[in-house]
């Protein structure tokens, strides 16, 4: 197995309220396990120098259920206004030597540690990366250590797309197949199952 170049670290948002859904959604069932621990699998299956992992919302059951050893875990108080907050927060752990960090949602179980590396690999030498799905862009995102104080001083919930929209220095890194699901609603959950079975 190919590791992503060292050294990068990959950041795993997972702090979410879960607001729309009505449930802490990191702990949702998936293929026996949660839905946080398939994003903790893929992060710690591209052996990047670093995985974060910020958590929030229900950070307490989060931490009874999930395997986080070997995680550098940040707690995000301020997670209910915004993913933002929580890029913010993890930027903090991240060691002073990786060369920049992926961003991963912890709620998109379908994205897999060959993307990571193809993102990583396609985006190297660049300040943003983004995932250029066969039907739309998505995450994951690469963002160069450059573009640190940038990512730390965003508000709400979606200001990391406004770099990706306006950064000149953008690789649009192609990756085969569909943009993958993520949860945000029950009908997203069941959707996720369907693909899945």
């Amino acid at each position: 197995m190919n590791a992503v170049p060292a050294p990068v670290a990959v950041v795993v948002l997972a702090a979410g309220g879960s607001r729309r859904l009505g449930r802490p959604k990191q702990l949702l069932e998936f293929r026996g396990a949660t839905l946080l621990d398939a994003a903790l699998a893929t992060a710690r299956a591209t052996e990047a120098a670093q995985v974060v992992v910020a958590l929030g919302g229900a950070a307490d059951e989060v931490t009874e259920r999930v395997d986080l050893a070997g995680l550098d875990v940040v707690l995000n108080p301020d997670f209910g206004d915004g993913c933002a907050t929580s890029i913010r927060t993890a930027l903090s752990r991240v060691s002073d030597d990786v060369a920049g960090v992926v961003l991963l949602l912890g709620d998109q179980p379908g994205v897999t540690p060959e993307t990571v590396r193809t993102l990583v690999a396609g985006a190297a030498g660049h300040a943003v990366g983004v995932c250029a799905y066969d039907d739309a862009p998505g995450h994951p995102l690469w963002f160069d250590r450059s573009m640190f104080p940038t990512l730390s001083g965003l508000h709400g919930d979606k200001a990391v797309w406004k770099i990706v929209e306006a950064d000149a220095d953008v690789a649009r890194v192609p990756v085969a197949g569909p943009l993958p699901r993520d949860v945000d609603t029950w009908a997203d959950y069941q959707a996720l199952l369907g693909a899945d079975g």
